[in-house]
């Protein structure tokens, strides 16, 4: 199977879409947009507004408080936890007595001008492991943190035909009551339970019943101001996950670090087990077919983390749309509100088992060289190759292009239910080019740089075959070298993935 998987990624065209996995501009799904409509009916514009900007400051207050924890204690912790081990269920602070709690006025706040971002990062997280994970298909998920639903409503435009089962948690009873208001006119539904905690959980349902297909926790690590309980409570998700866990976090500094610390001692810990299974002291033979763990997204290797100490950190950016409210209630300075916004995140996606081996995209493969396809070509394709280089020539540096046909005036109709965007088209996969979950794909960090006929990346990279270490690079790509690769690189975006 591996291999007649290479030889469909044989080619530019399929290797150029099998490592493209972001998407310019999202546009937030109708049946949301008038689902958040409906549900802001009522408030006032003013109020709502100084809701909003409160809101903001306790996010802010939050990210002081995660960029206050030590690193001493936080490095010793994620690298040498071994007073977790046994202490699983021992949660000193609770989800539900985080530094942040939702009431009514902040619960409409958060609906207004930050779940519309929510769904777009978690939709581009989930629809990756949809991409990279074609036969993935989750049965039963669990939603720590669910809130107003941001997730939910992601997993259903990922998967809408294979979710059956549905666990949230979420202490707040104004999210929750806020996530049913939401949901109230969609239909063929999954079932779902509401929890206040992961012990009601635990508590509620069987042992041999609590594995999920799927756990996610999104936005929600950085409101437990005790790291300790943070890892915990990460320990506690892990094993309530049967397959992937993922976790996502605001793109910022403080966001990024909670991804990296998380991602180290998960890793660590299912290490350390898989050195105590393989012991001589161990009488009885155990399964080994689910031990370890590895990263799906979006790193390519399950070393230590390249960025760390470079001053850099690790995130991503998905620029969407901005929806009715967004537009009326967000602070513009004065200016007018732009029509869309930029959602940067930090994420990580864990899968149960061994990384597989899979070869490297660019495996006995060759690429001809500028010189090399100018001495080869035909008299007759001189002037496509003349049009070609002017066209290349004349491409202008446009990191993101917000889409010419979006109105932000523009209200949404009941037509616009069953439209298309021309972005939405995206959303076409090709069978023919699927990135496998080898580590033979890099990861573009930052976006890409043109200049001339040249194109800089930052990629995150692993540095041998089994994915047990990585290194960061910059690469340069030129056209004189490999142009089928320098077309792939022009084309490339933040987030994106490239060939080894």
């Amino acid at each position: 199977m591996s291999a007649l998987i290479q030889r469909k990624l044989a080619t530019p065209e399929t290797i150029m879409t099998a490592a493209k996995q972001s998407s310019r501009c999202r546009v937030v799904p109708v049946r949301l947009r008038r689902a958040i409509k409906q549900f802001l009916r009522d408030e006032d514009v003013v109020h709502m507004k100084k809701k909003v900007l409160r809101l903001t400051d306790s996010f802010t207050q939050m990210k002081d408080v995660n960029r206050l924890l030590p690193l001493s204690i936080s490095k010793d912790l994620v690298e040498h936890p071994l007073d977790l081990s046994n202490s699983n269920s021992n949660v000193r602070t609770s989800y539900s007595q985080s530094a942040l709690t939702y009431r009514d006025d902040q619960t409409a706040a958060y609906v207004a001008s930050r779940m519309p971002a929510v769904f777009a990062a978690c939709f581009r997280v989930l629809r990756e492991i949809r991409r990279r994970k074609p036969d993935f298909s989750p049965a039963k998920v669990l939603d720590f943190g669910s809130g107003t639903g941001s997730a939910f409503w992601a997993l259903r435009e990922v998967w809408p035909k294979s979710l059956q089962q549905v666990n949230l948690i979420e202490p707040s009873q104004s999210m929750q009551r806020a996530g049913v208001g939401l949901t109230r006119d969609m239909k063929n539904m999954p079932l779902i339970h509401s929890y206040g905690s992961i012990q009601s959980l635990t508590k509620d349902i069987k042992k041999s019943e609590r594995p999920h297909d799927l756990v996610i926790a999104s936005y929600v690590l950085g409101e437990i101001p005790s790291l300790k309980d943070r890892i915990a409570i990460v320990r506690q998700l892990w094993g309530l996950t049967r397959d992937i866990l993922v976790l996502i976090e605001p793109g910022t500094p403080e966001g990024s670090h909670i991804i990296s610390q998380m991602r180290s001692h998960i890793l660590w810990m299912e290490k350390r087990k898989s050195r105590k299974r393989k012991e001589p002291s161990d009488e009885v033979a155990k399964d080994q077919s689910e031990d370890g763990a590895f990263i799906i997204a979006p790193c390519p290797h399950d070393g230590p983390c390249p960025l760390v100490n470079t001053g850099k950190f690790c995130h991503f950016v998905q620029r969407l749309q901005r929806t009715d409210s967004q537009r009326a209630y967000k602070k513009s300075n004065g200016a007018p509100m732009r029509g869309f916004e930029d959602e940067k995140f930090s994420y990580v996606v864990f899968q149960r088992g061994k990384r597989p081996q899979e070869p490297w995209p660019l495996d006995e493969i060759k690429f001809e060289t500028l010189k090399e396809i100018q001495a080869n070509r035909k008299p007759e394709d001189l002037e496509i190759d003349y049009e070609d280089l002017c066209e290349s020539d004349t491409e202008e540096i446009v990191p993101f292009q917000i889409p010419s046909s979006y109105d932000s005036s523009a209200t949404e109709t009941e037509a616009d239910a069953d439209a298309v965007s021309e972005y939405e088209d995206e959303e076409a996969e090709d069978d023919t080019g699927r990135a496998d979950l080898g580590s033979g794909w890099g990861r573009i960090i930052f976006m890409p740089q043109r200049r001339g006929r040249r194109v800089e990346m930052d990629v995150c990279r692993a540095t041998k075959r089994d994915g047990s270490e990585g290194s960061f690079e910059h690469l340069v790509i030129t056209r004189g070298k490999n142009p089928a690769l320098h077309r792939q690189a022009r084309k490339s975006l933040w987030g994106d993935l490239w060939p080894f």
